[in-house]
């Protein structure tokens, strides 16, 4: 049977590209945030995968703001780079796993989780930046990557509480598919950040961080907080942190062993975060 190794956390800015893409990470103002990366990406090398199931948010490239599926999966051999406006990032198109997404979809529809099943999209710097941030710049994303899109963008948005149950669901699924899989669910987004109106540029190294220590020790306590704490604590884009109680919930219930945990601030107008979880065997 296929089974879950870890999980790992990361933030998707899309500065982080475009500093990658325009060869600024040596520079005095990235270069602590990526170094914060250089762990991660020495771990990964080390624990590479099969399969990625990549929890993470479009930004209106796949979907428009017409039709906005709460969750949704990618089941498509390969996904295609988006346009988000100044041309497709020169990075890999993604190769999905086309019958393990279908048998996921399968099963969390058969535990009463109405996926959207996506045959074609394109995916957008949500999905890349973290692909680069752990891998760097391959030639080819070394493992295939399940997209899984969730919307934080359009209210009303999943609850925490939901969050954390679609997890348990995919961890039934993935753990049931009768091959011997490595597989590592990927939450990304966040951490606090505001774009907009009279809190833009938000900020709360505090509360971020007592999230991280929810999400390692308490991930029910976590799953209960309010939407609306997010939003006053976090910042309207904050909410982006419940798609890392997926990857949270997916997790055996025995207690993680925790890899990596980097914070940073700021990177753009945003605080960064990365945590690398292993299940215990």
């Amino acid at each position: 049977m296929a089974r879950i190794t870890a999980s790992v956390y990361c933030s998707h800015v899309p500065a982080i590209g475009a500093a990658i893409d325009l060869g600024k990470t040596e520079e005095p103002y990235w270069k602590p945030l990526f170094a914060g990366f250089d762990f991660s990406k020495k771990w990964i090398k080390e624990h590479l995968p099969d399969v990625i199931l990549l929890v993470y948010n479009d930004h209106a490239n796949a979907f428009s703001l017409d039709i906005v599926p709460t969750f949704a999966i990618g089941t498509a051999a390969e996904f295609q780079v988006a346009d988000e406006g100044w041309g497709p990032r020169p990075v890999p198109n993604v190769i999905g796993h086309p019958d393990l997404a279908s048998h996921i979809a399968q099963s969390v529809i058969q535990d009463d989780f109405d996926l959207t099943i996506v045959n074609k999209m394109e995916v957008d710097h949500g999905l890349t930046v973290p692909l680069n941030l752990m891998f760097g710049s391959p030639g080819a994303w070394p493992c295939r990557v399940i997209p899984f899109p969730v919307n934080v963008v359009l209210y009303p948005v999943p609850s925490g509480r939901r969050c954390l149950a679609l997890g348990h669901a995919l961890r039934k699924a993935i753990t049931s598919y009768d091959e011997p899989l490595k597989v590592q669910v990927w939450g990304t987004g966040g951490m606090s950040h505001q774009l907009q109106g009279p809190r833009a540029g938000l900020i709360n190294k505090k509360w971020d961080n007592e999230f991280l220590d929810r999400l390692i020790a308490d991930p029910e306590a976590q799953a209960a907080v309010p939407h609306i704490e997010y939003v006053r604590e976090a910042g309207s884009e904050g909410i982006e942190l419940v798609m890392w109680l997926i990857a949270r919930g997916a997790m055996s219930d025995k207690p993680p062993k925790v890899v990596h945990r980097f914070y940073h601030v700021p990177g753009s107008n945003t605080a960064i975060g990365n945590l690398i979880l292993e299940n215990q065997t």
